[in-house]
């Protein structure tokens, strides 16, 4: 398979970027989309020129990692799945496929497909977590009875692997899906109750001075979600949200 490569190229955070072109042969419809890069990495290096740089890790769909937007699409033309689970089968001998990094001003290019998420982190950081009381018999979690409805939306919120194909996704560039799913699996279990109020509060706070935009339900989120992480996740925080403002 021949295939013409259009990459976004940009040498660092401060420098201008430019999409520049590159062909490549011999790919084959069975490698992923990032052993396609790899492919073409090494012609570059083989030839004295800088790889290009991409974010990657697991290669197995967990680590949210290896964020691109490929033809205008976070992680590309299929559905659930990240960048690194899509294969060449999806293109035709001949395509131009056009790879840029995720686009948001909280997401600030660091080189060339390269992007800064640790606004994400700073999101979870603010509220994140529960807390618990490890000094003497601790509880086992088994002894408290949770509906099944509840624990298994409180699962499917947290399988949301923070990749920011949502945030690409959205026209506002925003992270109302991510931060919703954070919330949600807490606030939908016992556990997370205690901190219910304290946590939506401080996240959302935290969301808004990342500089991400607001929420106009336009739906594009999800559809772009490789986990499927639903939009009711955010009416759950909005809901949470106005609960919290009011005891405040």
């Amino acid at each position: 398979m021949k295939l013409t490569l259009k990459i976004w190229r940009q040498k660092s955070a401060q420098a201008k970027g430019s999409m520049q072109t590159y062909a490549i042969d011999g790919v084959d419809g069975d490698m992923s989309f990032l052993e396609m890069l790899d492919v073409l990495n090494e012609q570059l290096i083989d030839k004295g020129e800088d790889p290009v740089v991409f974010d990657h890790d697991c290669r197995e769909g967990i680590c949210g990692s290896c964020s691109l937007q490929i033809n205008g699409e976070p992680h590309g033309p299929d559905r659930l799945v990240t960048t690194c689970q899509l294969h060449m089968r999806k293109f035709i001998d001949g395509d131009t496929i056009v790879i840029e990094p995720f686009r948001a001003k909280a997401f600030p290019v660091i080189k060339d497909l390269m992007v800064d998420r640790s606004s994400f982190d700073r999101i979870q950081q603010a509220g994140g977590f529960i807390s618990v009381n490890t000094s003497g018999n601790t509880i086992d979690a088994n002894a408290i009875p949770i509906n099944k409805h509840d624990a298994d939306e409180s699962f499917e919120a947290a399988t949301c692997i923070g990749c920011g194909a949502c945030v690409a996704a959205c026209k506002n560039a925003s992270a109302m899906l991510f931060t919703s799913a954070k919330v949600s699996q807490f606030a939908l279990l016992p556990q997370g109750r205690v901190e219910a109020t304290q946590r939506v509060l401080n996240m959302v706070e935290q969301m808004d001075k990342e500089g991400f935009g607001n929420c106009t339900n336009t739906g594009a989120c999800e559809v772009e979600c490789p986990k499927g992480i639903s939009l009711e996740n955010i009416a759950r925080m909005n809901r949470e949200y106005l609960t919290a403002s009011l005891k405040g």
